[in-house]
């Protein structure tokens, strides 16, 4: 009984830092954005140096739970829920790489003027972290039903950046000039819609995890 009430005190602490850390993410995500709209190199490198703190938390995560595994003799349903744990978090990480990644690009465009007015980028990104936020939130409840539906809301940033990509493919068609800014705002778009995905993939884990069945929610990844 004692190990068992152990286990699961650490678990909760272990869920905490997840907590935090995507957090941090939400954050990072955010900022790429604004950095992006308001040229914001300074901003831009912040959220570079940040990216690491967000890798030392994953790794922290991990140890964690490897001496869970180690020193609390976990049943096949506590191995399942650390096994959910790696899993998230890895994605969490992963999201955090794409807002490095705008930041990047951020830092490559420096000061030219902007294509054209930012509109569904920033959408993207607000769907980004309140997916992100909402999948975190179904994690501590449990909440399957929760979870699948957050993930199918991932039509929604794939149809944003299907918009985004054709109106800068038609920037590209109509003045060739203007091939390296679109490619950019296409690339920028592009880490937000497989940020979207990552997020599916922390929904599908949060299923498997209460249910104990791995399914392949919504439409296929590429």
């Amino acid at each position: 009984m004692e190990i068992r009430t152990t286990y699961h005190k650490k678990l909760r602490l272990i869920q905490d830092d997840i907590l935090a850390m995507a957090s941090m993410v939400e954050k990072a995500i955010t900022s790429s954005v604004e950095a992006l709209k308001d040229r914001n190199l300074e901003m831009a490198h912040q959220i570079i140096a940040d990216d690491q703190k967000v890798n030392r938390r994953r790794f922290e995560i991990e140890e964690k739970c490897i001496q869970l595994i180690a020193t609390q003799q976990p049943m096949a349903s506590d191995l399942r829920a650390i096994i959910c744990v790696l899993n998230i978090i890895t994605e969490i990480e992963r999201i955090g790489d794409y807002a490095e990644g705008i930041a990047k690009i951020v830092i490559e465009i420096g000061n030219e003027p902007p294509l054209k007015p930012l509109i569904d980028i920033p959408r993207m990104a607000d769907k980004v972290v309140d997916m992100l936020h909402r999948s975190l939130d179904t994690l501590v409840n449990r909440d399957a039903d929760a979870s699948k539906q957050i993930a199918n809301e991932d039509d929604e940033v794939d149809n944003l950046y299907d918009q985004v990509f054709r109106e800068l493919l038609t920037f590209m068609i109509e003045d060739p000039k203007t091939i390296t800014r679109a490619t950019r705002l296409i690339w920028v778009a592009h880490d937000l819609e497989r940020s979207a995905d990552r997020v599916t993939n922390i929904c599908e884990r949060v299923v498997y995890l209460v249910t104990g069945k791995m399914e392949e929610i919504g439409a296929s990844k590429y």
